[in-house]
């Protein structure tokens, strides 16, 4: 056999070889990944909704401890629910912790890019922290999406009103009092 129909033999050889194999990956991931989506994507549980309810109406109460468990528990019943996450990151940011908000709002980001709520409050907790460029980057993808809807003029305004208000100056290490 000459060499270049030797090589040919051997390459389709290693093809037949691996095409299994490689179409059975690919369908596990193909599948996989639809499962995913499709559980995100899924109609709330009913228990699930009666605990985010629950805990909208104790965050109106100001119990931001209750909301909170509240949400929790949706989501332990349902794990892809974006609203429990999206109540879950107001509870956050009712409790003083933009942190831990803006962690919970990306997760809806990143289940829906176009989330016009979640882009706001990302930007209402990245004001919050001080950081303005950010929370204008958000405010910027809101009003492509949905132009001057509320939820970006409510951004807007809190942007405005926190770059606006008086910072606290950082005092040197050396000059601060300290009790002994």
């Amino acid at each position: 056999m000459d060499e270049p129909s030797r090589l040919t033999h051997t390459l389709w050889e290693q093809i037949m070889r691996f095409t299994p194999a490689a179409l059975a990956l690919s369908t596990a991931f193909a599948l996989t990944a639809s499962s995913l989506i499709a559980a995100q994507r899924a109609e709330p549980d009913p228990r699930a909704q009666a605990f985010v309810e629950d805990g909208r109406a104790a965050l109106a109460a100001g119990e931001i401890v209750p909301a909170v468990d509240a949400f929790e528990a949706a989501l332990a019943i349902q794990p892809g629910n974006l609203e429990a996450y999206l109540s879950l990151a107001e509870a956050m940011r009712a409790k003083g912790l933009p942190g831990k908000a803006i962690r919970y709002y990306r997760v809806v980001l990143d289940a829906e890019p176009r989330n016009v709520t979640a882009l706001a409050g990302e930007g209402m907790a990245l004001a919050e922290k001080g950081a303005f460029d950010r929370a204008r980057d958000s405010l910027a993808r809101a009003e492509a999406i949905c132009g001057n809807c509320a939820a970006a003029v409510q951004l807007s305004a809190l942007i405005v009103e926190r770059e606006s208000a008086p910072q606290m100056a950082s005092v040197p290490v050396d000059e601060r009092t300290s009790e002994n």
